[in-house]
């Protein structure tokens, strides 16, 4: 990447400039919004006494690509105090300089309603009575919260209202552009698998690289002594120890923390694209389809670069045909009953039908990363993270989703799994909770199979 994009980074030696951007570093968001939905549209089981209906499930093509592609900061950091005379909104997407924010946002309440699928602004938070952090779209007024000014705009179009600001000041441009276009290009040509892989890969490893935590980083030391000042006793007795491992009498192996890191790695550069390519989903949904369909248009589900809706309407089919342009229906097949016209192949940003025309006639979710679907002649999609997915393929039905559901109950299931202790490789065999029905990412609507995000002015106190 760097022999391609012949680009001099400029490396931050301001500790306090990291941890702000450190602060800016959200991953995707993965969320259930409404925990089941059916469609009633081209299928066997059609009813013409109900609305007509559809579930489509739209994928971002290349979302990391894409991001990679727009301006990036790379030199030229500065803290700008005055912000007396800043106005967001004026400067140009594609602006030679470009701003990493710290603001305090108020989310009017009037705005509750018609963000309750995808709120802007996610944020690491704990969920009301819980101790563990997680990634939550919720409608709080939000403090001290680190954002690129491209997203702040988008929040500000949409309503939001910003009360304090801070900012740092940077050069961006299009450095990277050329190299995710090119990996892009050749992806697109690729005739089998492996290619279209090795390509993938040489995009996601660059963003890998950017994003490396050199928090995390340990040293580990094998000792074959226990006495002198290089033996087990004195490095366990290091304020920087951290664990240890008894090979056997004569070898153990210490975990060390670092005692200094050194941060050599661009991730201001991997915040700004991780807040950039929130931009792209959140566009689709506030600024296409909900001025589209306005209330019967809901989000069921979204897992950062995708989208699973519940749409009223007469077709969905000839909507997209209308607006081809937003589509890549290249994979549809080329003799299509809706007529779709096969387009835009692999083109970034782009929202593509991940049944490619096919009728997903059911959806069932419980929480992130555990949910299941129906699809017209196509095996039940099923999804539980954490479990296997053979004991997922063979012991969990769609039926049990809507049980688990229904009855507010856990199921779990036995699975082997291979593990090793000491380099010594074992297999295991382990109880584990399959379907579980606790969701607190956001607030279930009681006696529904809709949620609120927290911060929701429906939420009883």
């Amino acid at each position: 990447m760097l022999k391609h994009t012949r680009i001099n980074f400029e490396l931050r030696t301001d500790i306090d400039m990291v941890m702000f951007i450190e602060r800016g570093i959200r991953g995707g968001l993965s969320q259930c919004s409404n925990r089941y939905a059916q469609a009633n549209k081209y299928m066997q089981s059609y009813d013409p006494s109900k609305p007509s209906s559809y579930l489509m499930y739209y994928d971002v093509n290349n979302l990391y690509g894409w991001a990679m592609c727009q301006p990036l900061p790379y030199a030229e950091f500065r803290w700008v105090d005055d912000t007396s005379k800043f106005d967001v909104n004026v400067i140009a997407p594609d602006s030679p300089k470009g701003y990493i924010l710290e603001v305090d946002l108020e989310y009017p309440q009037q705005l509750h309603d018609a963000h309750v699928d995808l709120p802007f602004c996610p944020t690491h938070d704990k969920p009301p009575g819980k101790r563990q952090d997680k990634l939550l779209a919720t409608v709080y007024d939000k403090k001290w919260y680190v954002i690129h000014y491209r997203n702040l705009q988008q929040c500000t179009r949409h309503g939001l209202r910003v009360i304090k600001i801070h900012r740092v000041e940077f050069t961006q441009s299009l450095w990277l552009r050329d190299y995710i276009e090119l990996n892009t290009l050749f992806r697109t040509a690729a005739k089998i698998d492996f290619e279209k892989n090795l390509y993938k890969l040489m995009n996601n490893a660059v963003f890998g690289k950017i994003m490396e935590n050199v928090r995390n980083h340990v040293d580990v030391k094998l000792l074959t002594k226990w006495n002198g000042p290089y033996g087990a006793e004195a490095m366990i007795a290091k304020p920087n120890f951290h664990s240890r491992s008894v090979f056997s009498e004569n070898l153990v192996t210490i975990e060390m923390r670092k005692l200094e890191v050194k941060f050599n790695k661009l991730i201001y550069v991997g915040m700004c694209i991780l807040d950039i390519s929130k931009v792209c989903l959140y566009e689709f949904h506030h600024e296409y389809m909900l001025p589209l369909y306005h209330e019967k248009c809901k989000v069921t589900y979204t897992d950062t670069d995708s989208l699973i809706y519940h749409i009223e309407c007469e077709d969905v089919y000839e909507q997209m045909k209308r607006d081809i342009a937003r589509f890549d229906t290249s994979d549809y097949a080329s003799d299509n009953v809706y007529g779709i016209p096969l387009a835009n192949k692999e083109v970034p940003s782009l929202m593509k039908d991940e049944n490619n025309g096919v009728i997903m006639t059911k959806f069932v979710e419980i929480r992130a990363k555990m949910y299941a679907l129906k699809v017209d002649g196509k095996k039940d999609t099923k999804k539980a993270k954490g479990v296997k997915t053979n004991v997922v393929a063979r012991t969990i039905a769609f039926d049990d989703y809507m049980q688990c559901l229904k009855d507010h109950i856990e199921m779990t299931r036995d699975q082997a799994r291979i593990t090793s202790k000491l380099h010594n490789v074992y297999t295991v065999r382990e109880m584990k909770i399959a379907l579980s029905p606790y969701d607190n990412k956001r607030y279930v609507v009681p006696d529904t199979t809709d949620t609120l995000p927290w911060g929701h002015f429906r939420i009883p106190l």
